[in-house]
């Protein structure tokens, strides 16, 4: 319970805890970014007829997967594969699923679909980054985890 209260009662304003919620977001976003702009990309330029909701399911999944990846290449250079494995896939599903959908939900606001242009690409990864950076901070500072 001493927990439970603690993590409720933290400030935010930590510039230390704010700026390593921002580096760990930012390696998810790199991770994230890779497989849902490919996926994007790949039905933009094959032109096979997808429905858009389809499109966006497909890069989020990617997203996440290229996500684990990345952070058990990374992971791996410090510990066992294995355990590089299981680290990635502890992190925060929570914070990577906001993020690909903050990014996704830009992108057809913005675009109308699942269309990538080279001027839609900063808007959805500042709204990806945006949007888990204060759940990735919470959970430093509150519970002394990190999604990295």
């Amino acid at each position: 319970m001493a927990t439970l209260a603690h993590s409720l009662d933290i400030h935010w304003k930590c510039r230390h805890t704010w700026r390593q919620a921002s580096y760990n977001t930012s390696w998810c976003l790199l991770g994230c970014s890779i497989g849902d702009f490919g996926t994007i990309a790949f039905f933009q330029f094959s032109q096979i007829p997808f429905p858009v909701f389809g499109i966006m399911t497909l890069a989020i999944i990617n997203g996440l997967l290229t996500s684990i990846i990345l952070e058990t290449f990374i992971l791996a250079r410090q510990m066992a594969l294995n355990l590089a494995f299981k680290t990635a896939i502890g992190m925060s599903l929570i914070s990577m699923i906001a993020m690909e959908a903050a990014m996704n939900i830009t992108d057809v606001v913005l675009t109308g679909g699942a269309i990538l242009t080279w001027w839609v690409i900063p808007f959805m990864l500042f709204a990806g980054f945006v949007t888990p950076l204060p759940y990735n901070y919470w959970r430093l500072k509150a519970l002394g985890k990190a999604c990295h």
